[in-house]
């Protein structure tokens, strides 16, 4: 009977099939690598993507806080001048209410009264002066509240004073200026100019 020696064979198999092995694992290493590396790469694209988002949105940020400081210190300045704007209207508004208020002032004092200081805040004056007697005082009194631009006549005080060898009443008054009437409406206004055609016929 012939006996076949298969060990120098199963030998040679096994070593193959470890080769193969080292083989297979050396190729998964390698393939395990270079997907790591992959991700790798991936991922910095990623992060390097995203950091140059957030250093264009930084400098973004930083250009919108120059614009709201530059629109803040704009804004500043147009209330400032607004505020000067205002300031100069109402010096012009209160200009010739001033030299009205004069002219008011002078008409309807009677004789023997006299004004020694006028002190305007707001709408309402004070005034000190002389009279010959509280009788005047009261005439004064009364002329301001027939005025169409001064009202409400308040006597504060009045005392017995010697000026020149005279007995004087000297007086403190308060008195309001009238608020500016509003101007009528148009329809109001066209109304008599109706009436103005009826009568014509």
């Amino acid at each position: 009977m012939t006996r076949i020696n298969l060990l120098p064979h199963r030998i040679a198999k096994r070593r193959q099939r470890r080769q193969q092995f080292y083989a297979l694992a050396a190729g998964m290493v390698l393939l395990g690598a270079l997907i790591g590396f992959g991700v790798h790469m991936i991922y910095a694209g990623y992060i390097e993507h995203q950091e140059a988002r957030n250093a264009f949105l930084k400098e973004e940020i930083v250009r919108i806080d120059r614009d709201i400081a530059e629109i803040r210190r704009l804004r500043e300045q147009i209330d400032a001048m607004l505020a000067r704007k205002q300031v100069i209207e109402s010096l012009q508004g209160t200009r010739a209410e001033t030299v009205h208020l004069f002219n008011e002032l002078a008409q309807r004092l009677p004789d023997g009264v006299y004004l020694k200081s006028t002190k305007q805040t707001g709408r309402q004056v004070r005034v000190v002066g002389l009279a010959q007697s509280n009788a005047r005082v009261s005439h004064f009194m009364r002329n301001v509240e027939a005025s169409a631009f001064l009202e409400q006549p308040r006597l504060i005080e009045a005392k017995a004073v010697m000026q020149d060898n005279r007995r004087l009443s000297e007086f403190t008054l308060d008195i309001a200026i009238r608020p500016p009437v509003e101007a009528e409406p148009e329809a109001g206004a066209s109304a008599p100019k109706a009436g103005a055609k009826g009568a014509q016929k």
